[in-house]
Parts: C-alpha cells; structure tokens; sequence
C-alpha cells in the first residue's frame, strides 16, 4: 500500500504520517523539496529524530546546502526507495507539500537525462524569460515566477523535457490532503514562524550565510533567502520575519491551487483539538 498525504505548510502532515506508519507498519519518504538539505532544519521545519517515534524515514539530509538537487533526482530516488521498502514488506507513506514531487515520483512524468547545471543568480526574470523565448518562443511564464523561469532554462539549455500533463499513475495509491480553513491556517503559519525563531532559525540561516553558501535552496528557500536579505542590510530584522511570514501564507496558497488541479485528493478537516479523531479517520479510510 502506499499512501500519499499532502496539504498545505503547517497543517499537520508530519504528525499524521508518523501516526498513521504505526498503524499501517510504513516507512516514511519524504516529499519536501527543501527537506532533502542538510543543515537546513528549523525553516524547513524537517521531522525531529524525537518526532520520528522510531518509524523509518527516508530521502531527508541526502545533499549538501550548495549542491542542486531536481525535480529529476527525486524521481529517480523516490522509486527506488519505494521499491526497497516494498521488498521489506512495508507500507509506504510519502509525504510533503512539494506537489510536482509527487507527479513525478508517482506519475508518468519523463525526463531526459540532466547532465549540466546553471546557476542563474546573475540574471534578472527579464534575462531569464528573454533567453527561454530564444530558444522557445511559445513557452508561457510570469515574469515573477522566478523558480519556473530557472526551470525552463535549465531544461531547455540541456535538451531536457518532461511530459507537462503527467497524468497517468505508475503505482496504486491513496492520496490523503489535511486541511483547515484558510483563516486558521494562517494563524498556524504566523505562529509556526515566530517558534521557529524561538528555536534558532536565525542562528542556523547565520551560519550558512557566514559560510557564502548561495546556492538555489538558499535563494529560493521560504526562511533562508528572506533571512540572507537582512544579513545584506536590505531589511530589518522585523521586516524579514514578515516577509517569511507573508512568503509562507502564499505558498500555501499557491499548494492549494496545484493540489486541487493537478491531483485526485481525498480531503480531511485537521481536528487540532483531538488530533487522534483525524488519524482514526483517515486509518478507517484506507484500510477499507
């Protein structure tokens, strides 16, 4: 059996799939793109060794914070994790909030092989959408989104394409979202970000900053790139704790929106006053 839980930053997702690869007898794989880093635990907000409750997990901490880790590389990793937990005679339960993650571990997505990578960090969005129309006039992307712009380029300037659609599924699985009101949520995230500098994200972010690490974690991370601008003198403190804040809330929406569109979710209200009623919940769902 395997069993995909998705949702939103902050939700609970963690927390259920612990609970819930007890009661199935799962391994856990990760499906975070930020929490594959090492070194960057509180802004990714990454499962503690005590949170773990003994149950296995896999693909977190496997690169280094100035290495490139694809969309391709967790394909590729993710199966064949998903093969060797399946010859132990576990269930699998994949979770985190990267979506395209999950269509592309999970769902006929191709890739050619990426042989090079770039680094973009010099080019404005103008450079980067001017240099993908060069090469492909018909491609459609928002000058704002700077991580799909890095993408395109990438794939374009190694030849490389994905099936865009993605549609058809490899592997039989259930696809679990949590869940709760967009007010609430944001309440979650707001709180969630203030513990995390309770518990020494600026710390942490200061040690790869004072380390010149600049890598695309760092300048597309949710806590690091935010916190590297107050490093630069570009913000206060307080405005950078904002900033992160206002870049999470929009994230989660931005999930929200791929989710409902891209992939058939089963959706469940998080219960945050007994948290055991959801587990129970959405146990009775996948063992019937």
């Amino acid at each position: 059996m395997i069993v995909v839980i998705v949702g939103p930053t902050g939700v609970g997702k963690t927390k259920l799939s612990v609970e819930l690869a007890k009661k199935i007898n799962a391994e856990i794989i990760n499906c975070d793109s930020m929490q594959v880093y090492k070194e960057l635990n509180i802004g990714t907000a990454k499962v503690t060794e005590e949170e773990k409750e003994g149950v296995k997990h896999h693909l977190l901490d496997i690169v280094e914070p100035n290495e490139l880790y694809t969309v391709y590389d967790y394909q590729r990793d993710c199966r064949k994790k998903i093969e060797e937990i399946e010859k132990r005679g576990k269930n699998v339960i994949i979770v985190g909030g990267t979506g395209l993650y999950v269509k592309a571990a999970l769902y006929d997505y191709r890739f050619e092989t990426e042989t090079k990578h770039h680094n973009y960090k010099d080019m404005s969005n103008l450079e980067l959408l001017t240099a993908i129309r060069e090469k492909d006039a018909s491609v459609d992307i928002h000058l704002n989104n700077r991580q799909r712009l890095e993408r395109a380029l990438e794939k374009l300037e190694n030849d490389g394409h994905f099936d865009k659609n993605g549609n058809i599924k490899l592997y039989d699985f259930y696809t679990i979202g949590l869940t709760t009101d967009r007010e609430h949520l944001y309440e979650i995230i707001n709180k969630r970000v203030d513990e995390m500098f309770e518990n020494g994200l600026l710390e942490e972010v200061k040690n790869l900053y004072d380390r010149k690490i600049h890598s695309k974690a760092i300048n597309t991370g949710i806590g690091y790139k935010e916190l590297y601008q107050y490093f630069d003198g570009k913000v206060t403190l307080e405005e950078a704790k904002e900033n992160i804040k206002k870049s999470s809330r929009r994230y989660a929406k931005r999930q929200y929106t791929f989710f409902n569109n891209q992939m058939d979710v089963k959706w469940f209200n998080t219960n945050y006053e007994d948290f055991n009623k959801t587990v129970l919940e959405i146990y009775n769902y996948v063992k019937d």
